[in-house]
């Protein structure tokens, strides 16, 4: 639908050719624009809704009553049964911080969603073998459970926007206190309202960059860079390339396909595929304004390190 939506607007209203490079970048935008607003209207209002029923103190306590790894590995499934990008991700994580989610299982959730799905598993199972779908799948699920545990260690509580949690402690301003359903539905339309006033600048921001990078950067210079290159640095520079780019798993694979056959080494094709997919420049621009700067800058980096170790690994084993 949301693509669909992007092809009507950028190729019928717009005339753009959908071989330009203007033409894939409006397609781009406007798809994903529609597709995190609406996320981020229907998650908001859920857990509006949610939190009228259930107070977050309840779920907070039976979260917590549960052991740590069982909390963390369902939100690592979730996250792996839903197909989204990094950006479509940010909707949920709000959405678990307001509902009283302890913040090291939220950020497991945000690592995984992007990183593993259905989908791009196939596909990786098609292009480069089961064998090496397997090895990806448990280091994604290894990246997104470590990943949770450290930021878990660093208290990342103290570092969520204030508006957040007065949202959560049903403190939005102009928000009267009332249980019956029609009081529920203004309580929840008045969060989403608030969340939409602090974020759709950002999103949009965020959804540009990543427009003009997946319409201008093209995929030859990429592996130009990458192709042919065994040196140590080869995976960092991966890394650090795809943190501007912008795709979900399922849409990086065809370019990591290409790079392969450019001779790119499979351990920085994958370290690329990772950092676009999980710590895109789109991503950590929306997410700034849900969590401040020292959580973001750990997360950017707990992760960046984390790829940079299973490109290696990958390197040193399909070497």
């Amino acid at each position: 639908m949301f693509t669909a939506l992007g092809n009507l607007v950028a190729y019928q209203w717009l005339g753009l050719l959908p071989d330009s490079r203007l033409g894939q970048a409006v397609q781009f935008f406007v798809m994903d624009v529609v597709q995190i607003f609406v996320l981020l209207g229907v998650i908001i209002y859920l857990m509006g809704l949610l939190r009228t029923l259930v107070s977050s103190e309840k779920v907070r306590e039976y979260v917590q009553g549960k052991p740590k790894w069982m909390a963390r590995s369902l939100a690592i499934l979730l996250g792996a049964l839903t197909p989204f990008c990094s950006c479509s991700s940010v909707p949920l994580f709000i959405g678990f911080v307001e509902a009283g989610v302890p913040l090291g299982v939220t950020y497991s959730f945000l690592i995984a969603s992007p990183m593993i799905n259905e989908i791009a598993m196939v596909m990786l199972i098609s292009i480069l073998g089961w064998e090496v779908a397997l090895l990806y799948l448990v280091a994604g699920l290894v990246v997104a459970y470590v990943g949770g545990v450290l930021m878990e260690k660093l208290k990342p509580e103290r570092w969520v926007e204030d508006y957040v949690w007065k949202i959560q402690m049903g403190q939005v301003a102009g928000v009267a206190s009332d249980n019956s359903l029609r009081g529920r539905h203004h309580n929840a339309v008045a969060e989403v309202k608030e969340i939409f006033r602090r974020l759709w600048k950002w999103v949009l921001v965020g959804i540009a960059l990543g427009a003009l990078f997946h319409g201008y950067v093209p995929q030859e210079w990429v592996e130009t860079y990458l192709a042919g290159d065994q040196a140590w640095w080869s995976v960092p520079a991966a890394v650090l390339l795809g943190i501007p780019l912008y795709s979900n798993a399922v849409g990086v694979i065809p370019i990591i396909e290409a790079m392969l056959g450019k001779g790119v080494p499979i351990g920085s094709a994958l370290a690329l595929m990772m950092s676009i997919a999980a710590l895109s420049l789109p991503e950590l621009i929306i997410l700034r304004k849900v969590v401040k700067w020292p959580a973001l800058i750990w997360f950017a980096g707990i992760l960046a390190v984390a790829f940079m170790l299973v490109g290696w690994l990958f390197n040193y084993i399909f070497a």
